[in-house]
């Protein structure tokens, strides 16, 4: 029997082993369960109300030695009361800086976090940096220590050979992560390229809110298996997302996995994770104005905003880089070892002390 407990008191359904094979799935719920069930931890999910193998609807457990809250500090001092022998572990996966809406959720429970010792588990190092900056304006950081364990990637991920169509991209994740720019830059892209086309898919918690453009085929929620399959086809995967940075980017380490590079912005986790500068652009000024002046436009009028920018030149840095990518120069990227299950895995257990 497990002594360690993963407990989600933020998902929005919940979820199991069986739901990241068959559905779509946010990046960190699937982390949650790939690590978890590696481990053969316990996941209790606080909306949960029927029981399946070791994922369990909020109840004591015996022998619980760790446990792991997912993002919300909230539920720690009632865990602590619930297991007082247990050590206190929080898996941050959002962006946090010391002045930050999270950060002060934070610093509310200043005292049961430095009370208990509670130990910061963050996915990157660039998130750790910003995460010790803020244990540090709340004077914690003597008292909680903050730890860099990668979010991992299915071991089963290897390039398979599978023909690249040189006329098809893909963007997989959330759509608040930049789906309404990078529509547009499709836009100036096509403008360069007509036989391109994107495919979209997301993780299922985000409905996008979109129009119909030309050479954009929307899928909706998808499974993963669905997304890596389109990913194995496409020359690579187009992110070009600045507006809410990653804090690791499984869309970075699963495109490389499968071997399909990215084309993104340096910015967040995207230059320690994807780790080649030919698959980063600088985020320029000229992008942040554009964003902010065309992110309140009605969808239906964002498209003829694209067109004017496209014409300007703002999307050629894309179109340039793609092309050289078609003409040959596409980067040949694999999976990365920092990254896959077993390796995680392993950082998860010697933390855990088991």
């Amino acid at each position: 029997m497990s002594t360690v407990l993963f407990y989600d008191p933020l998902c929005s359904a919940p979820y199991d082993t069986r739901t990241l094979r068959a559905e779509a799935m946010g990046g960190a719920e699937a982390t949650l369960v790939r690590v978890a069930d590696a481990l053969g931890a316990w996941v209790i999910q606080h909306n949960r109300s029927a029981d399946w193998e070791r994922y369990r609807r909020p109840q004591p457990l015996p022998g619980i030695t760790s446990v792991v809250v997912n993002r919300d500090p909230r539920v720690l001092p009632l865990l602590q009361r619930q297991y007082p022998k247990a050590r206190m572990y929080l898996w941050l996966h959002d962006r946090m800086h010391p002045r930050s809406k999270r950060a002060r959720l934070l610093a509310a429970y200043a005292a049961p976090l430095r009370a208990m010792k509670a130990t910061a588990i963050c996915v990157s190092d660039t998130q750790r940096g910003a995460v010790e900056a803020t244990l540090r304006s709340l004077d914690l950081e003597a008292a909680v220590r903050a730890h860099t364990i990668f979010n991992p990637v299915d071991d089963a991920l290897v390039p398979d050979g599978t023909p690249v169509d040189e006329r098809k991209l893909v963007f997989f994740s959330s759509p608040n992560k930049g789906l309404a720019f990078a529509l547009d830059a499709f836009c100036g892209l096509r403008a360069r390229m007509p036989d391109l086309r994107l495919v979209v898919g997301n993780p299922g918690y985000k409905v996008a809110r979109g129009a119909a453009r030309p050479g954009v085929e929307f899928l909706g929620a998808q499974p993963q298996a669905r997304m890596h399959a389109e990913v194995r086809t496409a020359p690579c995967t187009f992110f070009p997302n600045f507006v809410i940075p990653e804090t690791f980017g499984l869309v970075f380490a699963e495109s490389h996995a499968l071997g399909t590079p990215v084309l993104t912005h340096d910015c967040g986790a995207a230059r320690e994770i994807v780790g080649d500068p030919r698959q980063l652009l600088p985020v320029r000024a000229a992008y942040r104005l554009y964003q902010a002046l065309a992110g309140p436009l009605p969808v239906r009028w964002r498209h003829a905003s694209a067109r004017l920018a496209a014409s300007a030149g703002l999307f050629d840095a894309y179109a340039e880089r793609i092309s050289a990518w078609r003409a040959g120069a596409r980067p040949q990227v694999a999976p990365d070892p920092r990254f896959r299950l077993g390796t995680v895995t392993a950082k998860w257990r010697a933390l855990l002390a088991l």
